[in-house]
């Protein structure tokens, strides 16, 4: 089949859970698919990044849309639209048009969209489109702006409905809609027909988490993972570190906590700074070498629908997980077999003190961990359930 796939950002290199995700579709669909990609980016420099996806893609198009969210021309447009601030700032000039020439030249049998917010770069036209969402980004936002002050969050809860209007729009005109679990299936189909959601869950290389061995701590080292342009993991380790962390070293004395992620913001950056047993290293070249240094991932998650990889590539790594139960939401797992959970942040310290203290609930979780990600999440059985929607709907199948 002939797919046009269309990106809000460049499939690589793999910062984010969103691109993580699209690039392992992309290499295992490429397999099987004719895709072409077109991806917005923020700067020239990532142009650098094409030469790698095009190992997957038929072709590669980038639009630059603007490098910083809030310029005055943003928050202007956004103002007088219709449209909520996550749609005119993921605007590109230019992409509608080359994507109208693009489908008016070639025979695509089907159009795949991450995220509502590219729906907008698509014209009309007879081509079915499979829409997917890999979080529910109204409740993100939604949760957001109601801890914020009064007068702001009158303004911004304007916004957040627009979001959420324009999302269920485009739930309802997509062909089919693709979501993250089960979970996220039921809370849509309350609004739009059920029957035309699948769950396509995330993914994990189990091989390649596989391919490098853990690393003996020096002292017991706990681990926060997670990419700070997305509020919800911003929140969590402001939760970690004021709520949880206090007690885990009152108990472990000599405990070390290990803060992971790009683009951490600068109060994150802080805790680094006013303590010496945190340490905020920002992206990290390979994922593999954090997780692997440390003894228990903390996903103290309670806000927002996402694409839960901190967790899956824990436990592919064989790192024991303590979650928050909106964190591991979907995956199926069961608490005290392949994770711990709880949302109460002194509950939360004593289970992670107790896998830091137990050896052989230590071993348990890891053991566990790996067996039930292998065993279910691995990217052959992610991607072969895409293909199969991608066969039911597109146009080659209607031949």
């Amino acid at each position: 089949m002939k797919i046009l796939m269309l990106t809000p950002y460049l499939p690589y290199p793999l910062l984010s859970g969103g691109q993580i995700r699209t690039y392992n579709l992309l290499k295992k669909l490429s397999q099987k698919h004719q895709i072409t990609l077109f991806s917005l980016i923020k700067s020239e420099d990532e142009k650098k990044h094409v030469k790698e996806l095009e190992k997957y893609c038929h072709k590669v198009r980038v639009f630059k849309r603007s490098e910083k969210p809030f310029t005055l021309k943003n928050i202007f447009k956004t103002i007088f639209s219709s449209f909520p601030f996550l749609v005119i700032r993921n605007q590109a000039q230019g992409s509608l048009e080359a994507v109208r020439r693009e489908i008016a030249q070639n025979d695509y049998d089907l159009i795949h969209a991450e995220t509502f917010y590219m729906m907008p770069h698509i014209p009309d036209c007879q081509i079915p489109i499979i829409l997917v969402e890999q979080t529910i980004e109204y409740l993100g936002y939604e949760s957001y702006v109601k801890k914020l002050p009064f007068y702001l969050h009158v303004l911004l809860s304007i916004d957040v409905q627009k979001i959420h209007r324009w999302e269920k729009y485009y739930w309802q005109k997509a062909e089919r809609l693709i979501v993250m679990s089960e979970e996220d299936r039921h809370f849509i189909g309350k609004e739009i027909n059920k029957e035309k959601i699948d769950v396509v869950a995330n993914g994990v290389d189990t091989a390649w988490f596989a391919a490098i061995k853990r690393q003996q701590t020096k002292q017991p080292t706990i681990l926060s993972v997670g990419t700070f342009k997305w509020l919800p993991n911003i929140e969590a380790v402001d939760f970690l570190v004021t709520k949880v962390w206090p007690s885990i070293k009152m108990q472990i004395p000599n405990a070390r906590l290990l803060i992971v992620g790009n683009a951490p913001t600068k109060r994150v950056i802080s805790y680094g700074q006013n303590d010496p047993q945190i340490s905020v290293t920002g992206r990290v070249e390979d994922i593999r070498d954090a997780f692997n240094s440390a003894d228990v991932l903390l996903a103290p998650v309670f806000s927002g629908k996402g694409t839960r990889y901190k967790i899956l590539e824990a436990m592919a790594s064989g790192t024991p997980v303590v979650a928050s139960q909106i964190a591991v939401e979907g995956l199926k797992i069961k608490n005290g077999e392949q994770v711990l959970t709880s949302n109460l942040p002194k509950e939360m310290a004593d289970l992670t003190v107790k896998v830091l203290s137990d050896k052989k609930l230590w071993q348990k979780l890891s053991r566990n961990g790996k067996d039930f990600v292998s065993q279910n999440y691995d990217w052959n059985l992610i991607s072969n359930k895409l293909d199969k929607i991608y066969r039911e709907i597109g146009n080659y199948a209607k031949l």
